[in-house]
C-alpha cells in the first residue's frame, strides 16, 4: 500500500500557502491529509496525530506555520518520519522568523525545510522521498522532470527563432 503524506498547518490562514502542496501531491496521484493543529494550542492533539502517522499509513510529513513556527520541531519530536517544514511568510518579520525557527533544530531531530511559502517544493520533496519504495510514483516524477525540460528547451527554441529574425 503507498504511503500517503500528513500536512498540518499551525492555523487556517496558512490554507492559502498550503493548498499549492495539495495541488502538487494530487498531480501525482499522492494521498494526502490535511489538519489544522498548533504546537502551542494543540499541543497534546498535534503529538498524538504526529506519534500514531507512521501507523496510520504515513510516510512523510510537511508542517507549515508562521512567526514562531514551532510545529515542524514538534511533529519532529514526536516521530522518526521525514518532516519537511515550511516556514510560512508574516509577522513583523515577514517569514524570517519562520525560517529560522524551522531551519534551527538540534541534532538529531532533523527537520528538511524549504523556502518560505515553499509548500510545492515541499510536496515534490515528500514524493521523492515516497518514491524511494514505490517505483510508479518515480517514474510519475521521471515523467514530470522530462516534460519540464522540454517545455524549457521548447521556449528557448522559441526565443532563438525570434532572435535570429
Amino acid at each position: 500500500m503507498a504511503k500517503k503524506v500528513a500536512i498540518l498547518m499551525g492555523s487556517d490562514s496558512d490554507l492559502p500557502v498550503v493548498e499549492k502542496a495539495f495541488a502538487v501531491l494530487e498531480s501525482f496521484g499522492v494521498e494526502y491529509t490535511a489538519r489544522v493543529l498548533s504546537a502551542h494550542r494543540t499541543p497534546v492533539e498535534t503529538a498524538e496525530f504526529i506519534s500514531s502517522a507512521e501507523d496510520n499509513g504515513y510516510g512523510v510529513v510537511l508542517a507549515a506555520a508562521g512567526m514562531a513556527a514551532h510545529l515542524a520541531g514538534a511533529c519532529a519530536a514526536n516521530t522518526t518520519l521525514p518532516v519537511i517544514g515550511i516556514p510560512v511568510k508574516g509577522g513583523a518579520m515577514d517569514g524570517l522568523d519562520a525560517l529560522l525557527a524551522t531551519v534551527q533544530m538540534p541534532s538529531g531531530i532533523p527537520v528538511a525545510t524549504v523556502a518560505l511559502n515553499g509548500a510545492a517544493n515541499a510536496a515534490h520533496l515528500a514524493c521523492q522521498i515516497l518514491a524511494l519504495s514505490d517505483a510508479e510514483l518515480a517514474a510519475k516524477i521521471k515523467d514530470a522532470r522530462k516534460k519540464g525540460a522540454e517545455a524549457v528547451l521548447a521556449k528557448d527554441a522559441a526565443l532563438q527563432e525570434k532572435l535570429a529574425k
